[in-house]
């Protein structure tokens, strides 16, 4: 199949267009996508590129490949692919991932991408109808990865609305001394006191108490075993995470980690193998990230670890953080980068309410947790079955017919 492909250079099939300057994307509210160099940043009310197409990265250490099925606007970091002849920009957008071009540095102070050697690069050209072809079975698998995402976000809504309800607007008592319906059942509406009393923290519900973040969890940090010693590295075993881990990650969820540590390696981190459930928040580069990690892993220096033994559930921790992180960051500190130690984490004041209401919180949300994260995993096999079959699909190795049943399967 393969040999009946057109072999050429990508400067056969198109050019690279400059982005341009815009000021004013961020504040955008138009309908169209705005693009640089590391993808969507933000939207604007009209199109620098008038059809569907792929964004090239130009500028920066890290220059990515994206793809926009509508009409979109393309910021100066950037550039975009203008095509020569008909082609299925789609295809071509997973033709070029099978690229380094990251690789194709002109040289410069700042890191670019050459367009010279972009054009020199090779590609095979099936005929339209297979490129089509191509285009939908791995479209269709990232479509499917796509959606997840969204259901995760909205599970991810809910919990947090859930949240916010009983622990920082408190609808529950208002509407118990009020006289209202609580809107929950009556066994859980009992758990909520019908009045308020003042506290440090100003009015909170009657009975419910001020601890502080230290008091509610074990608070710990990690560190980095020397990156010059191999044995701490080669073929290790052990999850290790830096804030990068959490950077990417679609939902508050970690599963896995960029970098694994060997048993040599988890003996310098004196904080050890933090267990299954720790909610992790990056201290520093930047302050905020957050995640409960669903796989014991060793932390780097980066984060705040919140090992939750006691009344305190994980998931109210990960809530409290989400929802009190301007405090948190306001107890940063540093010239190069902010950053909070974990003394000025742990004075900090939380609202603890009684433990049947913690635990009936516990219990509501855990489910939608165990939803987004068995998502996740879902997620994960797609992009494995995509990454598996993308450079095979764009070389000819695998036939399409071949993909589509596979995919019918799966899908």
């Amino acid at each position: 199949m393969a040999g009946e492909w057109r072999e050429c250079e990508w400067g056969d099939l198109a050019t690279l267009e400059y982005g341009k300057g815009l000021r004013d994307y961020e504040s955008g509210t138009g309908p169209y996508r705005v693009y640089g160099t590391n993808g969507l940043i933000g939207w604007h009310n009209e199109p620098l590129c008038t059809h569907p197409g792929v964004i090239v990265g130009r500028k920066g250490a890290y220059r990515g490949i994206h793809y926009s099925p509508e009409p979109f606007f393309v910021i100066d970091t950037a550039f975009y692919l203008e095509p020569k002849e008909d082609i299925d920009l789609q295809w071509a957008y997973y033709e070029l991932l099978t690229h380094d071009i990251n690789s194709m540095d002109s040289g410069s102070a700042i890191p670019s991408t050459s367009r010279e050697a972009f054009y020199r690069l090779p590609v095979k050209r099936p005929s339209l109808p297979e490129q089509h072809a191509i285009a939908h079975i791995l479209g269709t698998l990232d479509d499917k990865i796509e959606l997840t995402r969204r259901m995760n976000e909205t599970l991810e809504s809910i919990a947090q609305a859930i949240f916010k309800s009983w622990f920082v607007d408190f609808d529950p008592v208002h509407a118990k001394a009020e006289g209202r319906d609580l809107g929950l059942s009556k066994h859980v509406a009992n758990m909520f006191p019908a009045s308020f009393e003042k506290s440090k923290l100003g009015e909170i519900p009657k009975g419910w108490q001020i601890i502080t973040a230290g008091d509610a969890f074990k608070v710990i940090g990690g560190s980095t075993p020397s990156t010059k010693n191999p044995e701490y590295w080669e073929n290790g075993k052990y999850y290790w995470a830096t804030p990068k881990d959490l950077s990417s990650l679609s939902a508050p969820i970690l599963l896995e980690t960029e970098r694994k540590i060997t048993n040599e390696g988890l003996n310098q981190i004196s904080s050890g193998l933090l267990p299954k459930g720790t909610v992790l928040m990056s201290s520093r580069a930047p302050v905020g990230y957050l995640a409960i990690s669903e796989v014991p892993t060793a932390v780097n220096q980066g984060f705040i670890a919140m090992i939750c033994e006691g009344l305190v559930s994980n998931y109210y921790a990960l809530n409290w953080c989400y929802f009190n992180m301007d405090d948190i960051k306001q107890r940063a500190s540093g010239t190069t980068f902010a950053e909070i130690s974990k003394a000025s984490f742990r004075p900090i004041p939380m609202i603890m309410p009684n433990a049947d209401v913690m635990k009936s919180f516990t219990q509501l949300v855990r489910p939608i947790y165990n939803d987004i994260e068995e998502k996740l995993r879902e997620s994960q096999t797609l992009a494995a079955i995509r990454d598996a079959l993308l450079p095979k699909l764009l070389s000819g190795e695998f036939r399409v017919k071949d993909a589509e049943k596979f995919i019918g399967r799966i899908v």
